[in-house]
């Protein structure tokens, strides 16, 4: 099973997710979560991800976008920032919309400790977000790394909420499915929980402990002799 996941940094709460055999692949997933997108939104992506016809699906939306780039990608410069950053143009590799470029900002970056002797070109992003002034390059440089956020969110999923050596107990594609998105709920539950017990504490949500939260919900749920327990 694949599944592909649109996810909050701040409160990393699952707002949306497609799921499909494996057959299917996540660019495909991944172009049906705009559904769930609007302006005053940033989307933040990895490298293989950043196509035109994806890029276009999301930006329609209103959404602004900021995308790894891959690392053969050419992207010349058609005007230069103060901040280094770039104007550019991606085109599509094939169709139609290869003769419609899309208007970037490219920004070049190398994380601490990767100068000097055997040091790699560093990091490539591209956003809609063209003013300079308003978004400097550092600015999103440094907010680009809260996408890993999104890898604690499967292993709050996997490792702690299901549990790291249990298996889904179902034997067919949609029971498997429907216990998929059970554990997807009950994470956005946790989660909203978490949410509402730090702004009643005045905390950043990153400070309440999701295996607490979870300890926490597990001794309040009550089975009676006889009961249906998931």
């Amino acid at each position: 099973m694949r599944m592909a996941a649109l996810v909050e940094v701040g409160s990393h709460a699952v707002l949306d997710a497609e799921l499909a055999g494996r057959r299917t692949g996540e660019v495909t997933l991944v172009g049906r979560l705009p559904r769930s997108l609007g302006p005053g939104q940033l989307v933040l992506a990895d490298r293989e991800f950043l196509g035109v016809p994806l890029w276009r699906a999301f930006t329609a939306t209103g959404a602004d976008l900021l995308w790894r780039v891959p690392a053969n990608r050419v992207l010349p410069v058609l005007k230069q920032f103060r901040d280094g950053s770039w104007l550019s143009q991606i085109r599509a590799s094939s169709g139609p919309a290869r003769h419609e470029p899309v208007t970037v900002r490219v920004l070049a970056y190398q994380l601490k400790g990767q100068g000097g002797e055997g040091a790699t070109d560093g990091y490539r992003l591209v956003t809609t977000l063209l003013d300079a002034r308003r978004h400097p390059a550092r600015q999103l440089a440094a907010l680009y790394r809260e996408r890993w956020e999104f890898e604690s969110v499967f292993a709050e999923i996997k490792t702690h909420q299901r549990g790291a050596r249990i298996v889904l107990s179902s034997k067919t594609p949609d029971g498997v499915r429907q216990q998929i998105w059970a554990h997807l709920l009950v994470h956005h539950a946790l989660r909203e929980l978490m949410l509402r017990t730090a702004a009643t504490r005045g905390l950043d949500p990153d400070r309440v402990s999701f295996t607490e939260t979870l300890r926490s919900a597990r001794r309040s749920v009550t089975v009676t002799p006889g009961s249906f327990s998931p």
